[in-house]
């Protein structure tokens, strides 16, 4: 740790607090003009930078606590806490997107594109309960709309920006119209680049394309609102270097309605929302294609999503209660394929169903001793099943065999989880605020955990080279949270630390298959060898612990001056063997130094990560030397509706490994197969922004 506090040197002001619900919730505003640091306020920056490239988990990485799992240009996971995939409750306008592909290829921010997000909001420490279940910390990509307005009037937020790392460029935005009663507009984003320049040479097949279009509106009359958003996103061919294949396409629609308003003292808020994925992979349009047709593959996965919700708040007990009844339902569907043989296809994952239903109750208001507190009770019923598999002619016995047996097992499953969540918070004086975080958070397995029959990479977006099988008897998660923390600045001073520490039952995690790894003695074990992985792993449930600390700080050495940092450092650990947990952030301190003028202000920033040796086994995992990264930018408020950055990203064109970025498993690239996929090279990037 101490070799990072000595080799780190500036960064911009990070995203804090800016709302009622300060304590409790970190907001990053995208597009922000930059602003003066103000340390009697909450800190608003201009998080986004033009060389932070299209993968929006990169804001989320900006947060204490937080970090991006890179798995392709538009792939990536938020990792937050140490937990990332289906542990975070990630929404997208506050909508629950069911990924189309089995490695999670598409997961939710893949449908929020950085020219369309207005405000990353992301829940400290634990998600509550009205957002719905989940085992960590939850966030949600807050899309551009419209707004109301007293005279009709048309209203505009652009932005088009480009970076040099892979000749790319990002053009979208919102145009709209607002009067009184009536708002509306439409959306577009359109997003494409090459493959990633690296210190070393070029990422093959990283290159990405992407765009998405929409419609949204909303009528009013007095306490009441409906409004309606659709969207329809459109990727293209896009890289996935830690895959075995890449994406082909992503035809994806979303839509949803809602209603807000007032009967009498009660407030009331609905909500209806669908979403339908097609998407194909294949392992030859992106690299090298495989020396035998017999081994090119193409994979087509479905997925369609439809929930609700419906909730009502009054005001009981000294504060405000809120009671609610949501549901979910997702059906998943993938076949693999072989483009030379019609004969040739597998049902993966075959017609599987996952519904959910839940209730909560919601109370936020005064304790005793001067105690704010939001306490949730939540319970959630849990269905799943998965249709018959079946295999074509030309596929060889033995996996036709593990269809016969998966059909032949129980293929439903039901479970209930319970969710208790306690966030306390206590205002010390006007400089301090203590904070408390007491829960009980649960999940349920994911589609891929329980019903994986056939041994594949599929994982949920691991790419860890390994191969999977589920298991349809897997327990639900169980988590107790014990958070603590404290928010003061003082002067010209600032720090918001918080320690943590997650004791998590029936972590799902891979296992080997059986008690012999390496001796290939069961059908699966074949099958695996054949697809050569001859030591596969099973989807289990094990013990495992989450702890560690996280802040973000800073001082002001005059009113133009200004120094900031985020600390963030979590450790992951099985509980029932001596292995560490996969795919965990290793430590990270980032420091900038920032000048603001009247108009304009720029930053010296450096990124310093320490080597994570604390590595899983189970997992076959490498462990990663630690570096330092030195980035620097500048903003210019051109006029009250423009502004515009620039900025480079690894100035001194480092070569270094990120420890969340995967392994190359595409073979026409500088980076050897199996290698760590190393950080952007220097990159240059510049912002222009309009709004009105």
């Amino acid at each position: 740790m101490s070799r990072i506090l000595l080799a780190s040197a500036s960064l911009v002001a990070l995203a804090g607090p800016v709302s009622a619900e300060a304590p409790l919730t970190d907001i990053i505003t995208v597009n922000a003009p930059a602003v003066r640091l103000d340390l009697e306020q909450s800190l608003t920056p201009d998080a986004i930078t033009p060389t932070n490239g299209p993968d929006t988990t990169g804001l989320v990485a900006r947060l204490p606590g937080g970090a991006s799992v890179g798995n392709g240009a538009l792939s990536g996971q938020v990792q937050y806490r140490g937990l990332f995939g289906a542990r975070i409750n990630v929404r997208v306008d506050g909508q629950t997107i069911a990924s189309g592909g089995p490695n999670l290829m598409d997961p939710p921010l893949h449908y929020a594109p950085l020219p369309l997000v207005s405000q990353i909001v992301l829940d400290r420490g634990v998600s509550p309960v009205r957002n719905g279940p989940g085992l960590g910390g939850g966030l949600d990509a807050v899309l551009k709309t419209s707004t109301y307005a007293p005279t009709p009037s048309v209203q505009y937020d652009l932005t088009l920006s480009g970076r040099t790392a892979d000749d790319s460029y990002a053009v979208g935005g919102l145009v709209g119209l607002g009067a009184e009663n009536t708002r509306a507009h439409a959306l577009y984003a359109r997003e494409a680049g090459s493959d990633i320049d690296v210190a070393d040479g070029t990422i093959g097949g990283s290159e990405h394309d992407r765009q998405v279009f929409g419609l949204g509106g909303a009528l009013r009359s007095g306490v009441h609102e409906v409004s309606l958003d659709l969207r329809r996103s459109e990727t293209g061919p896009t890289g996935n270097p830690p895959f075995p294949m890449d994406i082909r396409y992503f035809d994806t629609d979303l839509a949803r309605l809602g209603y807000s308003g007032e009967i009498g003292s009660l407030a009331l808020r609905a909500r209806i929302e669908h979403s339908d994925v097609s998407h194909a992979m294949n392992n030859f349009s992106l690299r090298p294609a495989p020396a035998s047709m017999m081994q090119y593959r193409e994979t087509y996965a479905f997925a369609t999503a439809t929930g609700g919700g419906l909730d009502i708040s009054l005001d009981a007990w000294g504060g405000a209660l809120t009671l609610g009844l949501d549901t979910h339902r997702a059906a998943h569907a993938v076949t693999i394929t072989n483009p030379g043989n019609a004969d040739f296809w597998l049902t993966s994952f075959p017609d599987i169903e996952m519904r959910r239903t839940g209730a909560f109750a919601e109370w936020t208001g005064a304790l005793a001793a001067g105690w704010q507190a939001e306490l949730g009770l939540r319970a959630d019923r849990h269905e799943a099943e998965a249709g018959p598999a079946s295999t074509g002619s030309a596929v060889p016995a033995m996996p036709g065999m593990l269809a016969m047996a998966f059909n032949a097992a129980d293929r439903e499953r039901e479970d209930v989880t319970v969710d208790l969540v306690g966030r306390f918070w206590r205002e010390l004086d006007a400089r301090t605020t203590l904070r408390l975080t007491l829960a009980r958070k649960t999940r349920a397995a994911g589609y891929v955990e329980r019903f994986a029959w056939l041994p594949t990479p599929a994982s949920g977006g691991l790419a860890d080279g390994n191969t999977y099988v589920g298991d349809p008897t897997l327990e639900p998660e169980t988590a107790l949270i014990v958070e603590a923390g404290i928010d003061w600045q003082s002067g010209r001073t600032y720090a918001r630390p918080t320690l943590f520490v997650r004791e998590i039952d029936d972590y799902i995690q891979g296992t080997p298959f059986d008690a012999t790894p390496g001796v290939i003695d069961t059908p699966v074990e074949k099958v695996s060898s054949m697809n050569g992985d001859p030591t596969p792993l099973r989807f289990a449930n094990v013990d495992a612990r989450l702890y560690g600390l996280d802040m973000d700080f800073g001082y002001a050495l005059s009113p133009a001056w200004h120094v900031d940092g985020v600390l963030s450092w979590v450790r992951g650990e099985r509980r029932d063997i001596a292995d560490d947990l996969y795919r965990i952030a290793p430590a990270r301190m980032t420091l900038g130094l920032t000048y603001e003028g009247n108009a304009w202000a720029a930053t010296l920033e450096s990124v310093a990560v320490a080597e994570q040796d604390r590595v899983s086994v189970t997992n076959s995992e490498a462990q990663t030397r630690g570096y330092v990264l030195l980035n620097a930018r500048a903003s210019w408020d051109i006029s009250e509706g423009a502004s515009l950055t620039a900025g480079v990203e690894n100035l001194l064109d480092q070569d270094y490994e990120q420890h969340l970025g995967g392994y190359n498993r595409n073979a026409g690239s500088d980076i050897g197969l199996g290698d760590r996929l190393p950080g952007t090279g220097r990159s240059f990037g510049l912002r222009l922004h309009l709004r009105g």
